[in-house]
């Protein structure tokens, strides 16, 4: 595998690339358990799980590697870099995207040990992620109370020169993002970034319960 294939084209990579209620902790009583590689590549969305849309990259995951590290993990602070990006236990991605109107639909994750650390981890891609990072005079997206954390921005021009969104959310002993991005001129609304969001969310609870992920889109 090449490094170029773990490159996710549009608002996943430059800027890089991020609904359900009480998923993950909060009290809620759901299941709280560290994943694998492969249970990482189950829970990432596949074409059952987004009809409508073409596949650009299938579901993959690997293991960190300090000779390659996640490309997914961005953070700002260097002192933690190490720690969130080489100390997850796996990281994948999948990336489709929609001919008619040029978008791309872009989802990432990271798995941790545990709770803490993907705290941890949360806390220091949120620093790269949120905010105006998908692009100058972005605007938050309101995800609810999606799962543990979760942040959402929008911005008029993104990586891909249109709208762009990107949001990054913590389900349990994972970070998760979804970016959109276009190079039309349609805006994804608010209530299909909270669709991704709550499919994304809800299949890494189900990885965390032992099931196997089974949450998708509904059909156009």
């Amino acid at each position: 595998m090449t490094d170029q294939r773990w490159y996710v084209r549009g608002a996943a990579a430059g800027a890089a690339a991020l609904l359900l209620t009480g998923c993950g902790g909060d009290g809620d009583g759901a299941h709280v358990a560290s994943l694998d590689r492969k249970q990482v590549v189950s829970l990432l969305p596949d074409a059952r799980a987004v009809p409508g849309w073409r596949t650009q990259l299938k579901a993959e995951a690997r293991k960190p590697d300090p000779g390659f590290p996640p490309s997914v993990c961005r953070v700002t602070d260097e002192k933690k870099r190490d720690e969130v990006c080489l100390g997850a236990t796996a990281w994948g991605v999948s990336a489709f995207a929609r001919t008619s109107d040029r978008t791309s639909l872009n989802f990432w994750v990271l798995a941790y040990k545990d709770e803490k650390a993907a705290e941890t981890a949360y806390d220091a891609m949120a620093q790269w992620y949120g905010g105006d990072r998908v692009g100058v005079g972005a605007r938050e997206v309101d995800l609810g109370s999606l799962g543990d954390r979760r942040e959402a921005n929008r911005a008029d021009a993104g990586t891909m020169g249109g709208p762009s969104t990107i949001a990054q959310l913590r389900v349990g002993t994972t970070v998760l993002g979804v970016s959109t991005g276009t190079e039309g001129e349609d805006v994804t609304p608010d209530r299909d970034v909270k669709a991704f969001s709550t499919m994304f969310a809800e299949r890494a609870q189900q990885a965390q319960d032992g099931e196997k992920p089974s949450a998708g889109l509904p059909s156009p």
